[in-house]
């Protein structure tokens, strides 16, 4: 069967999308009611204009001078106005709704991490909250009012075109039907694919960016500074490509309807020789009908550059609600137990491999572990020993065995409580753009000062801390650049004191550490955490020097006692 080309369809995009705009209803409304009442008083100013001229010099007896003047400037004072409350209605519904889209976005992400972080890159996650979300706002802001215009208009245009003669609207009638019809669902169709494209290569570029920037020391380090401009250059001609294309496909959509616009005022000049000839005189409606019909193709045309920018937002939609609809790996039960405390953990025949990998990293893994045991787990780079320590975290589910928790499998327990019982220390500590105190208080934010300051001492970085400008109110910049690797391990032992967990698992902990920093923190664990169950896997012995039972990960994927 031929795969899909996309996940949705565009009537399934534009269904969630006004299901999406729902809590803004009213500020949509109101947009497009303004919308309306602009465009029809847009057609008014023409036509009603044209019976003014008409009425001053007396070449029509219908009304009077003074009403087609009123009637004129009413709408002359119409079209700003309507302009600015259909602007004002629509950005704020629209950014109102691009904040909760944010928000959800967060949420799903949370709902999804970390298996749904492991084939995306960061960027590209980036991307999708800032500049896809971003991009949704022509939907919200710029598409529900053109869209009941391109109805309205032509409708009165065609009233009028029938009050003059019937064959004005005969003729109309097929226009209208290809500027507003035909136009953009062949634009909609021929330029979808561009739309995807432009979206997915500008995430690329965007995350090639990213991490050429975040890596930019070690680049410099390393005299790749060439080899990286030659990426972002290569990228940037690719995007530079598709942008090409995108632009002609607008310029072509935007085009189109010019050709049948002035086609529309060629017929209405044949059928008015053709009606002078055949003696019916019909002047002063052939100059109201002509204006009238040209406001009408101006408001209609606007439909046409709204679906060329739309061909972005259905391609940022479906990249948005991918991930809202993502499964994610591991799924809560409907009435999970609660872990009030972690004292045996057992590791039953567990068998787990990467989806995305297709390779079993763990075959048959036991492993027993009492309260207070110090483990140690080691094995070449890449054999699977961080997986153990994700599995107990339930970050992915085993896929044959069992983890169990007190006699009782992992996957009955509430996810908050097990992570609540089980602190998580990798090898790079994550700093945020934050204080120090929040930063230590990331596991629990209703912490006193007082708990931070003592679960900084613990963790042996409260000197430090009394030396920066404003103490534990300094902040520390983004990713905490300011720190060395050991200041940052040991604000990630600080969060950790601070939660007081039953187990401690620790990924590579002072892989990236000088030996002076990497007894500094062993010692410091040892001294604080002697009652507490930890299990640490390192690919450096020294790392586990402390640790009463090693165990070696083998090349047959099983753990086994050193």
């Amino acid at each position: 069967m031929a795969k899909k080309k996309y996940i949705y369809s565009i009537g399934e995009l534009t269904r969630r999308l006004i299901k999406l705009s729902a809590p803004q209803a009213g500020n949509i409304i109101l947009s497009t009611v303004a919308s309306i009442i602009g465009n029809v008083a847009q057609m008014g100013l023409m036509g009603f204009g044209a019976m003014m001229i008409l009425s001053l010099t007396g070449k029509t007896t219908m009304g009077s001078n003074a009403l087609w003047i009123a009637l004129t400037a009413v709408c002359a004072l119409l079209i700003p106005i309507m302009r600015y409350f259909e602007g004002e209605y629509s950005h704020v519904g629209a950014y109102m709704l691009l904040a909760e889209m944010r928000t959800k976005l967060f949420s799903d992400l949370r709902r999804l991490a970390p298996a749904c972080l492991v084939d995306r890159q960061k960027g590209d996650i980036i991307s999708i909250a800032i500049a896809d979300i971003e991009t949704i706002e022509n939907f919200f802001a710029h598409t529900v009012g053109p869209t009941f215009t391109v109805i309205l208009l032509p409708l009165i245009a065609l009233i009028t075109a029938a009050n003059v003669h019937w064959l004005y609207a005969v003729c109309l009638i097929p226009l209208y039907l290809i500027i507003s019809i035909i136009i953009p669902l062949l634009a909609m169709r021929s330029g979808r694919r561009i739309g995807m494209e432009y979206r997915v290569q500008v995430a690329e570029l965007k995350s090639l960016v990213l991490e050429s920037v975040y890596g930019l020391k070690d680049v410099q380090i390393f005299g790749q500074g060439g080899k990286r401009m030659d990426m972002v250059r290569e990228k940037s001609k690719i995007v530079n490509s598709i942008t090409h294309r995108k632009t002609i496909h607008k310029q072509l959509v935007t085009a189109m309807p010019t050709f049948f616009i002035y086609l529309s005022r060629i017929m209405i000049i044949a059928i008015s020789s053709y009606l002078a000839i055949t003696n019916q005189d019909m002047l002063n409606g052939v100059i109201v009908l002509s204006l009238v019909v040209s406001a009408s193709f101006s408001s209609t045309q606007s439909l046409v550059s709204v679906v060329s920018n739309l061909l972005e937002t259905y391609a940022a939609a479906e990249r948005l609600f991918e991930i809202e609809d993502s499964i994610p790996e591991v799924i809560e039960a409907d009435k999970p137990k609660r872990l009030e405390r972690i004292d045996e953990i057992d590791l039953c025949g567990v068998v787990f491999a990467y989806k995305s990998r297709n390779k079993i990293v763990l075959d048959g893994v036991d492993l027993s572990i009492k309260p207070g045991d110090k483990i140690g787990i080691i094995g070449e780079s890449g054999a699977g020993k961080s997986t153990i320590l994700r599995l107990l975290m339930r970050f992915w589910e085993t896929g044959e065995g069992a983890i169990k928790l007190n006699d009782t499998n992992i996957r009955d327990y509430s996810l908050r409580d097990l992570r609540n019982r089980i602190a998580l220390l990798e090898q790079h500590t994550f700093i945020y753009n934050d204080t120090v105190a929040a930063n230590i208080a990331l596991g629990k934010p209703d912490a006193s000062m007082d708990e931070i300051r003592e679960a900084a001492r613990r963790a042996g970085i409260d000197r430090l801390i009394e030396t920066l400008p404003d103490g534990y109110d300094t902040v520390l910049g983004e990713l905490g650049n300011g720190l060395s690797g050991g200041e940052k391990q040991r604000i990630g032992i600080a969060r950790i004191m601070l939660t007081d967990p039953d187990v401690i698992v620790m990924d590579e902990p002072t892989s990236s550490l000088d030996i002076f920093n990497e007894k500094g923190i062993l010692k410091t664990l040892d001294d604080e955490y002697k009652d507490k169950t930890i299990i640490i896997v390192s690919h450096r012995k020294s790392t586990l020097t402390g640790c009463r039972k090693i165990y070696r990960l083998n090349g047959e994927k099983k753990l086994v006692a050193i």
